[in-house]
């Protein structure tokens, strides 16, 4: 087989693999907005929500768990320290929203790396209900929040969990967030869920108490260093499946920086690295870029037209990625293709990147992911 045809083969089963994934998203996935059923009948629900430090939109995001179209919840915030500034906050609103069973838990369990895991161990503890969910607090929760968790529970699921929708981006360097968090992140969690392949992912995540007690309870999560990624393997232990809500929870993002944007993205690839390395593998070949430099070699050899070309992968890449953003109510702007191919750029070097280890920093606590899986989440 000739150069050229070689890659241009190559490009071609990579473009069909990434249109695959967008028709299993776009089938999978209801559009933004849609209102779940009614929340009569339902089972009584504790809300989870670990907190530490302020931050840009958190009063918003925490007041919209006191304003569900719910009627039997209680919500539960969980703070390491007294003197956490977010603590003032928590305790005004709980004040200003008294018909809501809430409270405010203060201290740490260390039972692993995590500190957002350790920060959640006495919630879980107090929390009254046989339905528990833990969600992270920038995220938006919608009138039909727990109807629509609820309504994603079958009877061989495990968990039940949403990828966050980045909305609101205040720069360009937050438009390349959305293009990792919505069209590319959240899709292949999606279509890979219609595959059979769920994974948990750690901003919403509804638990049945008796599940995870009986597999060991909240502190089976610290054997890895995310809570997602061992939510996933413990589900899949247990013959379960994880699955999805029809719509991503929404997720603020306000203005970002370059820096800021690598770094978390490079904290996610890194924990993938060590926790789903068979998936985590052909990662890098999920953007443009590669499929993009297929082609114009091909081109090049055949003499085909290097501008056509390379419009004609854009195209189907970027056309079929707009179209799902539009067609599910996703965040759009002249702004989101540029920020598609900022994010496709930074695929192959986060990648190279992850496969070695690093320090990293979450909530201002140090944490350190190590090149071998085993060694991952040892602080320092």
């Amino acid at each position: 087989m000739s150069f050229a045809l070689w890659s241009a083969a190559a490009c071609a089963a990579l473009t069909v693999v990434n249109l695959t994934s967008i028709a299993l998203a776009w089938a999978r996935l209801r559009p933004s907005g849609t209102p779940a059923g009614a929340a009569a009948g339902r089972p009584p629900v504790s809300i989870l929500r670990p907190v530490c430090g302020l931050e840009a939109f958190l009063e918003e995001t925490l007041r919209t768990g006191f304003v569900l179209d719910y009627p039997d919840y209680e919500l539960i915030f969980c703070v390491e320290r007294e003197e956490d500034p977010v603590v003032p906050l928590v305790r005004r609103l709980i004040a200003a929203h008294p018909g809501i069973p809430a409270r405010l838990l203060v201290g740490e369990d260390r039972i692993s790396a995590n500190p957002k895991l350790n920060n959640l161990v006495k919630g879980w503890r107090e929390a009254r209900h046989g339905w528990v969910v833990l969600a992270d607090s920038n995220v938006l929760m919608p009138p039909d929040y727990l109807q629509r968790l609820l309504e994603a529970w079958r009877a061989k699921t495990g968990l039940v969990c949403s990828t966050p929708l980045g909305v609101r981006p205040g720069s360009g360097w937050a438009w390349v967030e959305c293009a990792f968090l919505n069209t590319l992140q959240a899709r292949w969690q999606y279509a890979g869920e219609a595959a059979g392949q769920g994974f948990a992912q750690g901003k919403s995540m509804l638990w049945r108490r008796d599940f995870l007690e009986a597999q060991g309870g909240i502190r089976a999560l610290a054997s890895e260093l995310a809570e997602d990624a061992a939510a996933t393997k413990l589900v899949r232990a247990a013959g379960r499946r994880v699955h999805l809500v029809d719509a991503p929870f929404e997720q603020p993002l306000g203005p970002r920086g370059a820096g800021p944007v690598w770094a978390r993205q490079l904290r996610w690839a890194r924990l993938r690295r060590v926790t789903f390395p068979a998936f985590f593998a052909p990662e890098s070949l999920s953007g443009a870029a590669v499929p993009m430099a297929l082609a114009l070699a091909a081109a090049a050899s055949a003499g085909v037209s290097l501008p056509g070309t390379a419009l004609l992968v854009a195209l189907l890449w970027y056309g079929a990625e707009t179209a799902l953003a539009a067609r599910k109510g996703w965040p759009l702007s002249w702004r989101l293709v540029p920020a598609m191919m900022v994010r496709d750029a930074m695929i192959p070097a986060l990648w190279v990147s992850a496969w070695g280890g690093g320090r990293t920093v979450w909530r201002g606590n140090a944490m350190r992911i190590r090149v071998r899986a085993a060694e991952a989440g040892a602080p320092g």
